[in-house]
């Protein structure tokens, strides 16, 4: 796999205000941190948007770590990867979810 879509997507989805977790290895992360949430933000990603996103919810991870799974790969370009954010920004939006205060520019 590209590195370059790996960390295109950790990036975009980062100044996106979306909650990027750490990861080694090819999956980024996105915290929700609520099982109902994470279900209704993947539903929501694929209703609305095309874009199937799995739901990590218990017993996989621990309660309250609930995520997304993002598994981008070398034919996920920067216009695929601006697509999702903005489409999982109308997700966190719709389900009334914070995002993140991007970094103020020096």
């Amino acid at each position: 796999m590209k590195l370059h879509a790996l960390w295109l997507a950790a990036l975009t989805l980062m100044a996106a205000g979306l909650p990027v977790m750490s990861s080694n290895s090819h999956i980024v992360p996105v915290a929700v941190g609520d099982p109902e949430k994470c279900k209704a933000a993947s539903d929501l990603l694929l209703q609305r948007h095309g874009i199937y996103i799995q739901p990590i919810n218990y017993p996989t991870v621990p309660r309250g770590t609930e995520r997304l799974r993002i598994t981008p790969s070398p034919n996920h370009d920067n216009l695929l990867i601006d697509k999702l954010a903005a489409a999982m920004v109308d997700a966190w939006q719709q389900l009334d979810m914070p995002l993140l205060q991007p970094l103020a520019a020096e």
